[in-house]
């Protein structure tokens, strides 16, 4: 392939290749020379142009394939565009002489297209240039068209379009020759060339004015006559050229009349609309020529004709616009309804044609009302409507109301305007289901008056239209779910009262079933008592109907239909009516056959109808109960079920019997009981119906053979039985596309009704399948059929084998005996029937019986495999692999495979041969790749040579779909096969003509195939994979440039295969130029492929897709697309407008995968534009005169005309790229403005930092931060948040939350103390007061108490009174609340209350909850805040004020949080005690919604339970005194009272109980949730709840509850300890250790208090007999799980361990110590550490002395373990934050009371002279490994021992000398860090009281520290370290003279003067010496006159007997005297550095 990459051929290459391979050659040179000759330089071109001409017409005359000629037509144009065209002309000659050619013969064909191809393109690129040749080659080219064949004229059109686009008005001489052919052309036999032809006259009407003007009939007609007989495509080709020249027609400006010549008539709206309206209505048989048939009254229009014309109408209005529509729209309106109306009574004459029309006039109003018109102009739109429902009902009125003068007349007249209502209510329902709750103000709009004039219709006389309003009904209340209710009340209301009209009882139980149905879909739902309103009333019409035979039927219907839809509540509701509905369901059938035979020898025809209507419905009833409430189907229930079964098949049976005596009216009523049998059985387990299963299969067969059925409708049969992939090569009809509505019943055949609701009104309640379309249950006659055929499957399964056989050779037989089209109808429902049946059995694993079973099943099948009905054949080949699978015997398999093969070789009819290739392609399907290997290579031998039978496209076409099977089964036994087969398939691709769309597809399907199969062996870098990789990407090329959609989107999903595989190799701006083209294609498959591949794109290189998307947009010339305008948004900006437009469901969902993948990997590098796009959506349908403005009163004036600018700025509609987005799409933009906010979280701190951000905006303008665009988030949040749909209110309330919480804590720099959100206070409270309207739904409420709570705690808002709107909003939702159940309002189902209810309690929890914290916060200034954000938080606020606010209500919100707290604590628990729950529920959920109640109580519990428990601790437990009013603080708070209300007359509890009560409820909780975490549980949860345990210990009467119950403490330590395991989380480990901490501190308490109380009693007793309190007792045993020392100890183990390994002895391998570096654990670890270390150091207090004894080892261990392993030598001496925490907890445990308690003493001594021998040992281990450790810390360690035990631990001598060596060793250290510590800890110890303990000390280093002194006084200090050291000495040497004893101490004062007096400097001196000199200097001086007057005595003799000294002290003083002097006058503002350093020094050393 790479020689093929040159500008001009290389002919050598290309002579060496074989046939194919010369094929691949040229395309791949001429897809090369295509880019080159646009890059290349003109002259270069120039230079080489007359070779190139000369190579491509040799290329034009050797028959190039249809992709080839097109190319080179291209490129031919683009050479002469670019080089000279002189010889232009000479190849316009050429190629009319090659069309001239006389030569007919097939080889000759593709040169004369080729020519034809060419010319097009020549004159589309050249256009003018060529001047006036192009009448001759225009004649020529018609002329030649007269002798075409198809491919000629296909070809013939797409060239004239061609030259008509190129040549534009130039054209006009020819215009109308080119008019005529394409007529001729527009009716022709084939698809393609009516398709081209359409395309052909589309491009002509631009300029020939005559097609809209006076040709405009004819042309209409002309479109009418093409759409009989046509497909899918012609049809969509062709109803766009119709609907563009009438949109034409009407919108053109005429040229004057002068220049035409003639006058030309405008046509106007109504002329249009009738022609219109006549090809609806006559189809194509024109006015006058109105055929013999239509003036017999027998014909009615074809369906195609319809359905065109329908597609017609919508491109008629899409052309002219939506705005065109809001004008016109009343006419329209009247003008679509009038075509189903009495005037015209052809197109309604039968039913079948009447639900036919209903349906293309609904999707003509669908889709230009839904997709062309905003929100506003829809609600104009459905105003309208509703004028026409009013009037169409005034008309029925009208004649129901005249009595009997011409009563015919007016039913007729009745029945008309049924058609008109029926689609008019559909539309309405759909426009209000589609505006969802932006449809209120059209509701309480009271002129138009919607609901009124729906409900009003209910009452008609016709029973569609009672169900299309009742339909209606269902899409307002799904739309608007508070609606729902009222909408239930007043229907049943209705019924009730209008009891005794039959029309009232059908449409209104209609309407309430409709609701009903509409309750799954309002998450809201309904109260809980309506469903024992609707059960009641069920019963009474059920019981009553008996009473009067006039409405027998209906009422019964009634009954048993509302039975059906309450059934869809699910089983919460259920339950309750369960055994009312068992036992109706026992006595609508007799109890025994007797009865049976009774009854039938008894009734009339009348009774029977009414008897089975009601029997159905009782089938339907309990179906529906079967299906929607599966959790009720215990044992029992099903044997309470199972009684009346037996009797209804019994009836089934004598069905026949009873329809024969009383004739046809039973005919219906009989058919929908057996469906609705059938329908039942299906879902009903077979076991339980076993007994009669034999005789139900009996009636199956008979009903599948039945004599009566006279249309196949296999389209409704078949398709389910069908594989997905198969049904695509049968028709593009059973494809899923935009039209599929109205194409549907094309799909049936012209005999069969569609789908329509009148067919089955129990479907009205059903789970629709379409999302919001009307249910479409086919006619009975038909779903009897697909029921019993389901039913077949199951139960052939379940019978004997004998019985089997039988039924299978009775339907064979009757296949046999019957001829003609009954035969196929009978072949058609046997072979579904067989085919379910295998499909069921192999999945069910079970086996097919004997062998001759297996031959009768393969006769059956075959016989259709060979059947005219290519669905039927897709079927057979199914079950043909079904049935392989069955069997699954490997020689079984072998001879099915066999006996297509000889059929295959055999047979020369298309039929055998596509029904056998099928076949095996299934075959493979089903049984994988290895269990027919052997078959493979015959099998794709087969397959290779009928795909190559260009005879016979269906052939290729099934031939290479079963290909495409094997190649996806085989897997990787099909490499040997995979060069072959992509050469074949380049071959096919490069010559199969592109008139057969559909055998591309199979090539593009085999392609992908192969592409998998090959996979990632793609990316090879061999010869071999390359080659197949440049086929695989030629034959991508291939179909990309194919006409037909649907190829294309098989191309693009293999170009995205190949970008998965081998992405380097796949042209990335190519494959995104080909799918922005193909973005807004028409074809739904089509856009399904190209978002699916983008989808798959941007998740790699989302930048990368959207720079190619703008350039290619920018660089196209014509506006590519018609909708998506990159160009302007991007491709981003094109994606939302696409989302908005769309409505197919699995598209949208691509689209926002899309955009969130793209908006995940782009948002922060393309910030502004991300946003701008959301602004402008959701700014672009803010209908500002709804948004609650904000308001003037609360704001300063500044701001308010700041927003007045920004709500008036849509004055230009053009500046938005958006025009009135859909609610949907604003939801989605909401939901990206919080992922991009989330988004730049992970990135740059900058993003929330204002100064950093506008500092890195001037560096460089580029850059764009999150916070400056905190306006517009703000702005987008309120705009969401007051918006009409609730569903964006929720959104725009989270982005206001996720606002809130992420900037809260910015400071605003210009305004020190405040922050950036300040500024915005106001709109925060206007986003949020609507929220707090009464008819505000509960979840808005709930979401907004949530942003109230999220504000407040925010700490934002500095001022109390600003805070006080949001509080008053929160305020007003608690009074809301406290008005208790029966206030509530009543339009939701309670558990919504619940809801509300809890999200208020949880906001005020939120809170109280910060506010306490501030409370606490700022009565402890002296705690350092953390960081800015708590500075600005803990700073803004006056002490208590937030605290006050919530003072106020406390009461009321105490006992509220304590009710739902045990609300909570009832609901969790286990479902064994569910009896002991109260009856009527709890304070806040009822018991019948205490399953829904559940999930809101576990959102809420756990922030209310820490609020409670700050509040107990508030109130100290103090029992309120009664007088303060408090009294309801005492009483109505006790757990207990709260459900029995205050008259159960229950003991009135004390202030103790009711405490203990309180405690026991908040621990009960916390420990349930704890100790069982679920993986869903929040940290949010747990915190909350460890917090609240911490504020209850916090207080000492529930310490003193906890430290007095040792097992509640026990159990408390093991639940922390779980969570301490299962969460890693510090935060939380934190808090637990807090807890922890505290029960311990309870239960010391706890000992001391019994101590205490012991001594007090026995105060008189001996000492000796005192119990000994605490664990351990007298023996010092702790028992593990009774012991909460041991489970302290145990958590306190696990956290130490878990930061540090090296303690655990296990692990490091020995008791002794095992070297390792010490290490600084992080900031996290080490906090857990210290928190661990303190719990130890408290735990010897609360054991007795023995068991101290026990815990003490174990203590010290770890103590000393954590020092020895963080004793890590820092910067500056310090100790790491672990040391002194162990340090600290040595110290607590050495000064134990423990220690010098009598039992334990010796024990400890001999303990802690172990754990100082440790800590020495550690040391000594220094000089080997322990390289890191920190001397001074282990001196610390030993200074602790040494000052904190008693003197006999450390006295002993052997220690003693160990220690006094450290201190002297560490003295020779270097490190003067080390020397001033050293002095420091020396300095303590000298100072201990105890003379045994410090004068050893004393003797051994005093010596050394006054050498040292004196060194540094001979060579004076240098720096400040070392005068910091001489500092440190000379204090040392002064405690050392205070404890000398008398007569030592002047030696010491002798040596410590002259040191002093060393340092001192006269006053010439002081004014040279350095800044260290003259610190020494001041502090010597300030020592000596400190030490002068203490020892006044031995100072004057050491003065006196030296005199040197004296002078030298005299001289400091007097020069010090003198410069503070010389100081004070000079300067007044520099202090004395000598001062100011010695007070330094003196801080340091506190």
């Amino acid at each position: 392939m790479e020689s093929a990459h040159s500008l001009l051929l290389n002919e050598e290459a290309y002579n060496q290749l074989g046939e194919v391979q010369k094929a691949e050659f040229i395309f791949e040179w001429l897809r090369y020379l295509e880019k080159l000759l646009l890059a290349t330089n003109r002259s270069d071109v120039k230079e080489k142009q007359k070779t190139l001409v000369e190579q491509l017409l040799y290329l034009l005359n050797s028959s190039p394939g249809p992709p080839t000629r097109k190319l080179l037509a291209k490129n031919l144009a683009i050479l002469y565009s670019i080089g000279d065209t002189f010889s232009v002309y000479e190849t316009i000659d050429k190629c009319n002489d090659l069309i001239r050619s006389k030569d007919d013969s097939p080889s000759y064909l593709p040169t004369k297209l080729a020519a034809v191809v060419c010319l097009g393109s020549l004159y589309k690129k050249l256009g003018r240039i060529l001047g006036n040749t192009f009448t001759d080659t225009v004649g020529n080219i018609l002329k030649a068209m007269k002798s075409a064949e198809s491919q000629g004229r296909y070809e013939i059109m797409l060239s004239l379009q061609n030259i008509l686009k190129g040549l534009g008005a130039a054209a006009t001489p020819c215009h109308r020759d080119v008019y005529k052919a394409a007529r001729s052309c527009l009716t022709d036999r084939s698809m393609a060339v009516r398709c081209a032809a359409a395309k052909c006259l589309l491009e002509l009407q631009n300029e020939a004015i005559f097609m809209w003007s006076t040709d405009l009939d004819s042309v209409a007609t002309l479109c009418f006559k093409s759409f009989e007989g046509s497909n899918y495509d012609v049809r969509i080709s062709v109803s766009k050229l119709l609907g563009t020249v009438l949109a034409k027609a009407i919108i053109s400006k005429h040229p004057g009349a002068a220049a035409s010549r003639q006058s030309i008539r405008r046509v106007t709206l109504e002329e249009i609309l009738e022609l219109l309206g006549t090809g609806f209505l006559r189809g194509s048989s024109g006015f006058l020529r109105a055929s013999g048939d239509m003036l017999k009254g027998t014909s009615s229009v074809s369906r195609d004709v319809r359905v065109g014309v329908t597609q017609a109408y919508v491109v008629f209005i899409s052309t002219l616009g939506g705005a065109w529509l809001e004008k016109y729209f009343a006419a329209f309106l009247s003008h679509i309804l009038s075509l189903v109306s009495q005037s015209h009574p052809k197109a309604t004459q039968t039913q079948i044609d009447a639900v036919c029309c209903r349906r293309c006039v609904s999707f003509i109003l669908r889709a230009t009302i839904g997709g062309l018109l905003g929100e506003k102009a829809q609600i104009a739109a459905a105003k309208e409507i509703c004028q026409a429902i009013w009037k169409l009902k005034k008309v029925v009125d009208a004649v129901m109301s005249d009595g009997n003068l011409e009563t015919r007349l007016g039913s007729a007249d009745v029945a008309a305007s049924q058609h008109m209502l029926v689609c008019a209510l559909q539309e309405l329902g759909n426009l209000i289901h589609s505006l969802g709750t932006t449809a209120a103000p059209l509701l309480q709009d009271s002129s138009a008056g919607l609901l009124d004039s729906v409900i009003s219709v209910i009452l008609h006389p016709s029973i569609s239209v009672r169900l299309a309003a009742a339909w209606c009904l269902h899409c307002i209340a799904v739309a608007l779910p508070s609606y729902l209710t009222p909408l239930l009340d007043r229907c049943l209301e209705r019924l009730t009262v209008l009891k005794s009209s039959p029309e009232a009882v059908t449409g209104f139980s209609f309407a309430v079933a409709a609701l009903l149905g509409a309750v799954k879909h309002c998450p809201l739902g309904i109260p809980h008592g309506k469903g024992k309103m609707i059960m009641t009333l069920a019963e009474d019409l059920l019981c009553s109907a008996a009473q009067n035979s006039r409405l027998s039927a209906q009422r019964t219907q009634a009954g048993w239909l509302l039975i059906a839809a309450l059934m869809t509540l699910g089983p919460a509701v259920v339950s309750h009516h369960l055994a009312r509905v068992l036992l109706l369901w026992k006595c609508v059938f007799p109890a025994s056959p007797k009865d049976l035979e009774t009854e039938k020898s008894r009734g009339d025809s009348f009774t029977w109808q009414v008897t089975l209507e009601g029997r159905a419905g009782a089938l339907c009833a309990i179906k529906s109960f079967v299906s929607y409430c599966g959790d009720l189907l215990t044992e029992e229930v099903i044997q309470r079920l199972l009684p009346p079964i037996p009797c209804a098949v019994d009836l089934l049976t004598q069905l026949s019997s009873i329809l024969k005596t009383y004739g046809t009216p039973l005919k219906m009523p009989s058919i929908v009981y057996r469906q609705r049998l059938y329908e039942l059985l299906i879902v009903l387990p077979p076991e339980t119906y076993e007994g009669h299963l034999c005789v139900i299969l009996k009636e199956l067969a008979a009903d599948l053979t039945a004599s009566d059925i006279q249309v196949a409708a296999s389209t409704f049969l078949l398709p389910p039985l069908c594989h997905q992939d198969d049904l695509l090569i049968l028709s593009p009809l059973l494809q899923e596309t935009d039209h599929r509505f109205i194409e549907e019943q094309l799909l049936l055949g012209n005999g069969i009704a569609c789908g329509s609701l009148e067919y089955d009104p129990y479907s009205i309640y059903e789970k629709d399948i379409d999302g919001d379309s009307v249910p479409k249950p086919l006619p009975p006659t038909l779903s009897v059929i697909s029921s019993a055929a389901k039913l077949f499957g199951i139960v052939c399964a379940h019978v004997g084998e004998a019985q089997r056989l039988l039924t299978l050779e009775q339907l064979w037989n009757s296949i046999k005996h019957t001829k003609g089209a009954r035969q196929q109808v009978v072949q058609l429902h046997v072979v579904s029937s067989v085919s379910g049946f295998l499909k069921y059995v192999a999945a069910s694993k079970g086996s097919l019986g004997p062998e001759e079973m297996r031959r009768l099943v393969l006769t059956l099948v075959t016989g259709a495999l060979e059947s005219p009905n290519p669905l039927l054949r897709c079927a057979a080949a199914e079950a043909w692999a079904r049935l392989a699978q069955v069997v699954d015997d490997g020689a079984f398999t072998a001879g099915l495979a066999q006996i297509s093969f000889d059929k295959l070789k055999s047979a020369r009819d298309v039929v055998t041969r596509t029904g056998h290739s099928l076949a095996l392609g299934s075959l493979h399907r089903y049984l994988g790749g290895m269990s027919s290997s052997q078959h493979l290579n015959s099998c794709v031998g087969v397959l290779y040579t009928l795909s190559q039978d260009s005879t016979s496209p269906d052939v290729q076409t099934w031939a290479l779909h079963s290909l495409s099977l094997i190649i996806d089964s085989a897997g990787p036994l099909y490499n040997a096969h995979v060069e072959p087969t992509l050469s074949l398939i380049i071959m096919l691709l490069l010559n199969v003509p592109p008139t057969h769309a559909e055998v591309h597809q199979s090539l593009g399907r085999c392609l992908n195939a192969l592409i998998t199969t090959l996979g990632p062996e793609l990316q090879g870098n061999s010869a071999s994979m390359s080659t197949l990789r440049a086929s695989c990407l030629l034959g991508c090329a291939v179909m990309q440039d194919n006409p037909d959609c649907l190829v294309q989107a098989q191309a693009i999903s293999c170009l995205q295969q190949l970008h998965m595989f081998a992405p380097r190799y796949v042209n990335l701006s190519s494959l995104v130029n080909c799918l922005c083209v193909n973005l807004c294609s028409p074809y739904l498959l089509l856009r399904r492929a190209v978002l699916a591949c983008l989808r798959q794109l941007v998740q790699r290189e989302a930048a990368e897709v959207s720079e190619h998307a703008v350039m290619f947009a920018k660089d196209s010339k014509e506006k590519f697309i018609p909708d998506a305008n990159i160009r302007e948004v991007g491709l981003e900006g094109a994606l939302l407008t696409l989302l908005d437009k769309e409505t197919d469901q699995r598209l949208c969902h691509d689209i926002k995968e899309t955009l969130n993948h793209m908006l995940t990997s782009m948002a922060v590098e393309k910030l502004s534009l991300w946003l701008k796009l959301c602004k402008d959506v959701l700014a672009a349908s803010a209908d500002f005169t709804t948004v609650t403005c904000v308001d003037t009163m609360q704001e300063e004036e500044g701001d308010k005309g700041d927003d007045d600018s920004v709500l008036t700025t849509r004055n230009d509609e053009k500046s938005h790229p958006f025009t009135n987005p859909r609610w949907a799409t604003r939801v989605f933009a909401a939901e990206c403005v919080c992922k991009i906010i989330s988004q730049c979280e992970n990135a740059s701190s900058a993003h929330f930092d204002i100064t950093l951000a506008q500092e890195m905006k001037k560096r460089d303008s580029r850059n764009d931060f999150l916070v400056l665009h905190l306006a517009d988030l703000i702005r987008m949040a309120f705009m969401a948040a007051t918006d009409h749909s609730d569903q964006l209110r929720l959104s725009g309330l989270e982005t206001l939350l996720v606002v809130i919480r992420r900037f809260a804590s910015i400071p605003e720099p210009e305004f020190p103390g405040h922050v950036i959100l300040e500024q915005y206070q106001a709109n925060v409270g206007a986003a949020l007061r609507p929220a707090f309207t009464s008819e505000t739904p509960p979840d808005v409420t709930a979401k907004a108490c949530q942003v109230c709570s999220a504000w407040i705690a925010s700490g934002v808002v500095s001022d109390l009174n600003d805070l006080r709107r949001v509080h008053q909003l929160l305020v007003s939702s608690l009074t809301k609340i406290q008005a208790g159940k029966e206030a509530q309002s009543h339009l939701y189902n309670e558990s919504a209350s619940t809801m509300e209810i809890l999200a208020v309690l949880k906001a005020w929890a939120e809170v109280y909850i910060i506010a306490v914290q501030r409370h606490k916060n700022n009565k402890h200034p002296l705690k350092t805040t953390t960081g800015s954000e708590e500075g600005v938080r803990s700073g803004s606020y006056p002490s208590d004020g937030l605290l006050d606010l919530v003072h106020t209500d406390l009461g009321t919100l105490s006992r509220l949080w304590l009710a739902a707290l045990q609300d909570f604590a009832l609901l969790t628990l286990p479902s064994e005690f569910a009896s002991q729950l109260p009856v009527e529920g709890g304070a806040f959920y009822t018991a019948e919604t205490s399953e829904n109640a559940k999930l809101h109580y576990s959102n809420s519990w756990a922030l209310i339970l820490h609020a409670t428990a700050l509040w107990l601790t508030s109130t100290g437990f103090v029992v309120a005194d009664p007088d303060e009013g408090a009294s309801h603080l005492s009483r109505p708070v006790t757990p207990t009272s709260m459900c029995q209300g205050s008259s159960s007359g229950a003991p009135v509890k004390s202030p103790e109980d009711v405490y203990t009560d309180r405690v026991h409820l908040i621990l009960g909780i916390s420990v349930e949730f704890l100790c069982s975490l679920r993986a869903d549980a929040t940290m949010e949860s747990i915190t909350a709840c460890l917090h609240a345990l911490q504020a209850l210990l916090d207080v000492p009467w529930p310490r003193c509850k906890i430290g007095s119950d040792q097992d509640l403490g026990i159990e408390l330590l093991n639940v922390l300890h779980r969570v301490i395991l299962t969460r890693e989380s510090p935060s939380i480990q934190l808090a637990s250790l807090e807890v922890v901490r505290q029960i311990i501190c309870a239960a010391q308490e706890h000992v001391k208090e019994k101590r205490r109380s012991a001594e007090v009693d026995d105060g008189a007793a001996e000492k000796e007999t005192l119990p000994e309190f605490g664990e351990g007792k007298d023996t010092g045993g702790l028992v593990p799980g009774k012991s909460l020392v041991f489970a302290a100890l145990e958590l306190c183990v696990c956290i130490l361990v878990r930061q540090l390994p090296e303690l655990n002895p296990k692990l490091t391998g020995s008791l002794g110590v095992k070297a390792a570096k010490p290490q600084v654990l992080a900031e996290d670890g080490s906090r857990l550490v210290s928190a661990a270390l303190v719990i130890l150091s408290e735990l010897p207090a609360v054991c007795s002395p023995e068991g101290s004894i026990s815990v003490l080892p174990t203590i010290l261990y770890l103590t000393i373990g954590v020092l020895r392993e963080t004793a890590v030598k820092l910067p500056g001496g310090q100790l790491s934050s672990t040391v002194a925490a162990s340090l600290q907890a040595m110290k607590g445990i050495l000064s134990s009371p423990m220690a010098r308690a009598e039992k334990s003493h010796t024990a400890w001594t001999d303990l802690l002279r172990s754990a100082l021998t440790t800590v020495l040992d550690c040391w000594d281990s220094v000089d080997s490994t322990h390289q890191g450790l920190d001397e001074v810390s282990l001196l610390t360690a030993i200074t602790v021992f040494i000052l904190s035990t008693s003197p006999e631990v450390t006295t002993i001598a052997c220690l003693q000398e160990r220690c006094i060596e450290k201190f002297k060793a560490t003295l020779k250290i270097k490190d003067p860090m080390v020397q001033i510590k050293t002095y420091q800890l020396l300095h303590s110890i000298f100072q201990y009281p105890n003379p045994a303990v410090s004068y050893p000390y004393i003797y051994s280093l005093a010596s050394c520290i006054v050498e040292k002194l004196q060194e540094i006084d001979k060579r004076k200090p240098e720096d400040s370290t070392e005068m910091q050291i001489f500092q440190e000495g000379i204090k040392v040497l002064e405690a050392l003279v205070t404890v000398a004893e008398e007569h030592h101490r002047s030696q010491l004062v002798s040596c410590l003067l002259p040191i002093l007096v060393s340092f001192l400097l006269d006053e010439n001196a002081l004014g040279t010496a350095t800044a260290t000199m003259k610190n020494l200097h001041d502090f010597a001086l300030q020592n000596l006159m400190h030490i002068g007057p203490q020892y006044s005595s031995v100072f004057k003799n050491v003065m006196a007997s030296s005199p040197a000294l004296k002078a030298r002290l005299e001289a400091a003083i007097k020069g010090n005297q003198e410069s503070v002097k010389v100081k004070l006058p000079t300067s007044k503002h520099s202090k004395n550095p000598g001062k100011n350093s010695s007070i330094q020094l003196k801080t340091n050393f506190l």
